[in-house]
C-alpha cells in the first residue's frame, strides 16, 4: 500500500531511530502524531472512550481487546447499527479505502471529538464497501464509521498488514504451522463478530520463503469461511502484493501469480500502477468473478494510471468501459491537502467526479421496519460549553450534495446544517439535489419533518420524487408558503403541493434540533415545519430536493396570466439565504413506547473524585444502563442523550439540566464533570431514541443518583 510523502518521511525516520541506541525506549511518534494508546497506555484505566488498533501478536492472540477486564474502552467500540446481511450485488462496485492521516484521527473518540472541522464522508451512495487502513498490524474500525456505512448499506471493512522488517517476522510466527494460521484467522474472525464490522483487507506486503506460501493460503481460507459462518454478508479481500511464490512483487492485476489467493477469498485489491490493458486481462482471467477484481486507484496519484487527484474519474472511465469494480484508495487526499476552497466545496466537487462518471449504481435503502423512520438526513456536531468531555454528535447523511456555479445559491453539507447562500433572481426557483435512493411507498400517508433558518425574504421548500413501476415520474412540492413557489412559471413542473406548517418544539423528531437551538448563537430563527404527504403503493421514492426562490417584494402585475412577473425587481436579484435543518419522513407521526423509568436498571463504576479547588472537585464515572426485561418486540433504540441535573439543598427552584454528550450503545463515559461544594447530588438522565426520531420524555427516563464524593 503506497502512504502518502509525509508519512513516508516518518517511516523512514522511525527506520533511523531503531538504529540507535535509544530505540529501546518506547516510540514516540513526531510532534501531534504521538498516538493515545502509545505505552505507557493502559487499556484497563478508566478513560474517556477511544478507539484504537491492535499492533503485535500477542495481543491479537491473547484476547486482551475482547475481554472486558482488560479493555475499558471495548463497549464503546462496538457498533450499534446492524450489518447488512445481503451479499453484493452482481454489478461492477466501489470500494473506498479510507487512508487517511494514517487513521484514528478525530474518528477515535466513540463519545464525539472536539474538531468541528473533522473528515466526513458523505456520499455513500457511490460506495459499496469501505475499508478502513491504516499501517497497524490490525486496524479495527471505529463504531462512527461502521455505523454510518452501515446506516447506508455499506460494508465496512478492517485491515490487516504486515510490512517492512517486523512484517516478516510477524509472517513467520504467524505461519509457522497450519494450526497458528487457523488460530490468528479465528482471532480476526472474534474480532470482527464481536465489534460488528464486515470482514477484512489482508495486506501481506514483505517477500517470505515459499514453504510459508501454503500456510498463508491457509489462513485467507479459513478467515474467509469463518467469517462467512460468523458474520452473513461478509467479506474477505486480498490485496495484490506478495505472490504465489513468495516475491514481494506487485501484479497490478489478477494473474497465475496471486490468483491462488483470489481463489480461496472474496475478492482481489489490485495495486495502482496498472496499464491501460490490465484491467481488461484481470476481467479475463477471473471470469464469472470479474466483479470481485477491484481495480486500485491513488488518489494521491503516485504512478497511478489517470494520475488520481483531480483526474481520478479518467482511471474510473476505463474500469467504467471494461465493467470490473474499482478499488479508490486515500480519497482523504481532499482533505489532506487542503483542496481550495474549503473541504465541503472540494469533496463535493471530487465525488461529483465519480458519480459522472460511474453514476449512481446504488439506491440507499433503510435497514429498519416500515413502520419506523424511512430516511432521515441530518448532521450536527455542537460543541458545548462548560463540558469537560467534548459534547459533538451527529447522526450519518443520507445525502449527496454538490457544488455549485457562482452566482446561484452554494450548498454546504457539513457537520452543521446544509446552508444556501448567494445572490438569485426574483423569477428563479433553483433547486438540487440532496438525496438519491429507493424506497418503496405504501397507501396512505407519510409525514415529513424539516427544520429551517431563513431570512425575511427566502423561501425554501423541499420537493420529493416519485418513481411508479412504470417508469412513470411525478414530484410534490412541500413548502410553508406555497403562493411564492406557484406563481412562478418555471415551478409548474411540479405535480402537487402540499402545504407544511409550523409546529411546537415538542413534535417527533425535533430533539436534535431542540439542541441545536439551545447552543447556537442564533437559536431563535430555527423553525421546524411539519407536512403530511399521501402517497400510492407501487410508487418509489427516488429523489429529495432543496428548492430555493425568493420572496415576493413588488406587487403582481395584473397583466400576466401566470402571475410570475412582477411590476417591481422583474430583473433584479436579491441575497438569498437559508439553512435547512434536518428532514426525517416517517409513515407514522404515533411516537415509539417507551418503557418506564423503573423498567431499567442504571449502574455506576469507575467513580473517581478529585479536588481542583477550595470549592470544587471533578467527578468521572462510567453510567451504563439495560431494561429489566428486554422485549424482543421493542425496536433498538438508535441512541441516548446524557443529560446531569446538580442538586442543591434547601433549594425551590428547580435545577438545572445539562447536556453533556451521546452514546450510541448502553453506556456513557463522563469524564472531569465540574462540581461545586454546594451540589448535593447528581441526577444523570438517559434519554433514548427510537428510530423514528421520538424520544422518551426527560421526566420518564431512567436516571442515575450519585451522591457528591470526598477526594483527599
Amino acid at each position: 500500500m503506497p502512504v502518502s510523502p509525509r508519512r513516508h518521511l516518518r517511516r523512514l525516520a522511525r527506520r533511523v531511530r531503531a538504529m540507535l541506541p535509544s530505540a529501546a525506549e518506547p516510540e514516540v511518534s513526531d510532534g501531534d502524531d504521538r498516538r493515545a494508546w502509545e505505552p505507557p497506555f493502559d487499556a484497563s484505566s478508566p478513560a474517556p472512550p477511544m478507539s484504537y488498533p491492535i499492533t503485535d501478536l500477542a495481543a491479537l492472540a491473547s484476547r486482551a481487546y475482547l475481554s472486558a477486564e482488560a479493555n475499558f474502552h471495548l463497549p464503546f467500540n462496538r457498533a450499534s447499527v446492524p450489518a447488512p446481511a445481503s451479499p453484493l450485488p452482481q454489478r461492477r462496485r466501489v470500494l473506498v479505502c479510507h487512508d487517511m492521516e494514517g487513521g484514528y484521527r478525530d474518528d477515535a473518540a466513540p463519545q464525539g471529538g472536539a474538531n468541528p472541522d473533522a473528515y466526513a464522508l458523505w456520499h455513500w451512495h457511490l460506495v459499496d464497501v469501505f475499508v478502513y487502513f491504516s499501517h497497524y498490524l490490525v486496524t479495527l474500525p471505529p463504531p462512527c464509521w461502521i455505523n454510518a456505512a452501515h446506516l447506508h448499506g455499506v460494508k465496512v471493512l478492517g485491515t490487516f498488514i504486515t510490512e517492512w522488517d517486523k512484517g516478516v517476522e510477524v509472517c513467520k510466527e504467524m505461519l509457522a504451522t497450519e494450526a497458528s494460521a487457523q488460530m490468528y484467522a479465528e482471532r480476526l474472525t472474534e474480532l470482527a463478530h464481536t465489534l460488528g464490522f464486515d470482514g477484512w483487507l489482508i495486506n501481506v506486503e514483505v517477500k517470505l520463503d515459499v514453504h510459508f506460501i501454503d500456510n498463508l493460503k491457509e489462513f485467507i481460507k479459513h478467515l474467509t469461511t469463518t467469517m462467512h459462518d460468523a458474520v452473513p454478508g461478509s467479506l474477505v479481500i486480498w490485496y495484490d502484493a506478495i505472490t504465489v511464490n513468495g516475491d514481494l512483487d506487485w501484479q497490478d492485476k489478477l494473474n497465475k501469480y496471486n490468483k491462488p489467493f483470489f481463489d480461496v477469498c472474496d475478492g482481489l485489491f489490485s495495486n495502482y500502477t496498472w496499464k491501460e490493458n490490465y484491467p481488461q486481462d484481470s476481467a479475463a482471467v477471473a471470469g464469472n468473478r470479474k466483479y470481485d477484481v477491484y481495480v486500485g486507484i491513488d488518489v494521491f496519484g503516485r504512478n497511478a494510471f489517470g494520475g488520481g487527484q483531480w483526474t481520478t474519474n479518467v482511471a474510473l472511465d476505463l474500469l467504467k468501459k471494461v465493467d470490473i469494480s474499482a478499488a479508490i484508495f486515500a480519497p482523504g487526499w481532499v482533505y489532506e491537502t487542503k483542496q481550495p476552497p474549503d473541504f465541503q466545496s472540494a469533496q463535493n466537487h471530487w465525488w461529483g467526479l465519480v458519480e459522472k462518471s460511474w453514476g449512481i449504481l446504488r439506491a440507499i435503502q433503510n435497514s429498519y421496519r416500515s413502520t419506523q423512520i424511512l430516511i432521515r438526513v441530518m448532521v450536527i456536531r455542537y460543541p458545548l460549553k462548560g463540558c469537560k468531555s467534548p459534547a459533538i454528535h451527529g447522526t450519518i447523511f443520507l445525502a449527496k450534495v454538490s457544488s455549485l456555479c457562482l452566482n446561484t445559491p452554494e450548498i454546504k453539507f457539513t457537520y452543521k446544517p446544509i446552508r444556501t447562500k448567494g445572490t438569485l433572481r426574483q423569477n428563479i426557483v433553483f433547486s438540487e439535489r440532496l438525496f438519491n435512493g429507493g424506497l418503496a411507498m405504501e397507501d396512505g400517508p407519510v409525514h415529513l419533518f424539516y427544520s429551517v433558518r431563513a431570512n425575511a425574504n427566502s423561501a425554501l421548500g423541499l420537493s420529493l420524487d416519485l418513481s411508479s413501476r412504470n417508469k412513470q415520474g411525478t414530484s410534490i412540492l412541500v413548502a410553508e408558503d406555497i403562493a411564492t413557489f406557484t406563481r412562478k412559471t418555471q415551478n409548474h413542473k411540479y405535480g402537487s403541493y402540499v402545504k407544511a406548517d409550523k409546529v411546537e418544539l415538542h413534535a417527533p423528531g425535533d430533539q436534535d434540533w431542540v439542541l441545536v437551538q439551545r447552543h447556537s448563537p442564533d437559536n431563535q430563527d430555527w423553525v421546524l415545519y411539519k407536512a403530511t404527504v399521501w402517497s400510492s403503493a407501487g410508487y418509489t421514492l427516488t429523489g429529495i430536493n432543496i428548492v430555493c426562490t425568493l420572496k415576493f417584494t413588488g406587487q403582481i402585475s395584473p397583466e400576466t396570466e401566470d402571475g410570475s412577473i412582477l411590476e417591481e425587481d422583474v430583473d433584479g436579484s436579491s441575497l438569498y439565504q437559508a439553512s435547512l435543518g434536518h428532514i426525517s419522513i416517517r409513515n407514522t407521526d404515533k411516537n415509539t413506547e417507551f418503557p418506564p423509568a423503573e423498567s431499567w436498571v442504571t449502574e455506576g463504576d469507575y467513580i473517581s473524585w478529585s479536588k481542583i479547588s477550595y470549592g470544587s472537585e471533578l467527578v468521572s464515572l462510567k453510567i451504563s444502563w439495560k431494561l429489566k426485561t428486554p422485549d424482543q418486540r421493542q425496536p433498538p433504540f438508535s441512541k441516548y442523550n446524557i443529560y446531569v441535573e446538580k442538586l442543591t439543598a434547601g433549594s425551590d427552584m428547580k435545577a438545572p439540566r445539562s447536556y453533556l454528550g451521546v452514546a450510541s450503545v448502553d453506556a456513557f463515559y463522563v469524564s472531569g464533570l465540574e462540581v461545586s461544594n454546594e451540589i448535593t447530588g447528581l441526577k444523570f438522565f438517559i434519554q433514548a431514541f427510537a428510530h423514528d426520531g421520538s424520544w422518551q420524555e426527560l421526566e420518564e427516563c431512567p436516571n442515575f443518583f450519585l451522591s457528591p464524593g470526598h477526594s483527599e
